[in-house]
Order: C-alpha cells, then structure tokens, then sequence
C-alpha cells in the first residue's frame, strides 16, 4: 500500500506535533512532514514526490493572510492545500475557498473531526465545517476584490506576486521561462480582471487582501 504524505505547515512545534498526534490514526500508512515557514514548505514540496496534502495555517513566517495559499496554489496546483486557523469567521473560510483551498479546519476542532476533515480531503471532497455558516454574504470592498482575484489563473497569480516583489517584465518571463509578451498579455488580464488601471494598482489591491483582518494564533 502506497503511504499517504502530508506537510504540516504551522510555526509552533507543539500545535505541529498535536496534529501530528490527531492524524496518527486517519489512514493506516502515512508520512508527515513538518514546516514552520512558507520556505520550508516550498523546499519540501520542490524535493521528491508531490505530497497529498499541506495543511497550511494563515499566519507564520512567510504567510500573511492568503498569501501563502495563493502563493502555493499558483505554484503547486495539484497539491491539495487546507487551512488550519485559529481564524474561524465565515468571511475569511469563504475567501478560503475560493482561493483554491480545499477545506478549512478550525483550530478549536476536536481530534475527531480533524481527523474526518483530513480524511475527506484526502478522498477528494472540500471540507468545511458544519458549524460554519457559509450563507452569510459579505459584500464589503475587500470580498468583491477577493472575488476578483479568485477569477486570475494560476500563471496570473503567480505574475501578480513577483509584480508584489518589484520584478520587471523581462525578470518575470525569466523566472517563468515564457517570452516578455506573454508577461505583457498577463499583467493586462490581471488589470482588466482586478478592475485597476495600473501594476501600482494591483499590487496594492493583492498586498491589502493578502494581509487581512488577521488574529491568529
């Protein structure tokens, strides 16, 4: 039987090794791997086979918000990621998803729905909580912006966040290895899509949304 691999992906040891203690018993082979930044998870992730799952809390070294979700959804797009937060407002669980994560997972969840949680991820459903409620609609400015940004395409938000770093067109079609005019015709589709007239624009627009009402733990 081929073991399951999971990166667990939280900056405090004692929260890693909790749920390393609660998935013990979800499937009968499994490897864990342990991060405590977003640059460590990259580094797994970039070494050997693509793990079945990163559980990814919003906030650790590295990860702001939903920049850690959007930055490994746009680079690794067929890992699964699920959020683990100690954020439990219906708005930010929303926003999750439509980020591209594939189940949100409260902190304060006891063992045994964590451990159903990760199991339905790993069988390929999106999972949310039950006390959750998903109908309430937020239409302040940041949900409409983060309902703009759900709609750019893994390339397009992999090319918002090296706009966020200062790169140039030709450093990004670089780092990309596609021609400046394929940049060029990104960035135009990440202006018309976030509804601004400028890269000035929508870098703040992403920086603001990545950052968030945040009050992790």
């Amino acid at each position: 039987m081929t073991a399951h691999r999971i990166v667990i992906a939280d900056d405090h040891p004692l929260f890693r090794d909790a749920l390393r203690q609660a998935l013990d018993d979800v499937i009968a082979q499994m490897v864990i791997d342990e991060a405590g930044s977003l640059e460590d998870v990259v580094n797994i992730l970039e070494q050997g086979d693509a793990p079945d799952l990163v559980l990814l809390d919003l906030k650790m070294p590295g990860v702001q918000g939903f920049s850690g979700l959007m930055y490994l959804r746009a680079q690794f797009p067929e890992v699964p990621v699920m959020i683990v937060s100690a954020t439990e407002d219906p708005p930010v669980i929303r926003r999750a998803l439509e980020f591209g994560a594939s189940g949100y997972i409260p902190k304060s969840s006891p063992v045994d729905v964590i451990r159903r949680a990760v199991r339905g991820v790993l069988n390929g459903d999106i999972w949310v909580s039950e006390d959750i409620d998903m109908d309430l609609h937020d239409d302040s400015e940041s949900a409409r912006l983060a309902e703009r940004m759900a709609t750019l395409t893994p390339q397009q938000v992999r090319v918002l966040m090296m706009l966020s770093e200062g790169l140039l067109n030709k450093q990004i079609a670089y780092e990309l290895q596609v021609a400046e005019a394929t940049v060029k015709a990104h960035v135009s589709a990440i202006l018309k899509k976030l509804g601004v007239e400028s890269r000035t624009q929508a870098v703040i627009a992403a920086n603001r949304l990545a950052a968030g009402p945040w009050q992790d733990t």
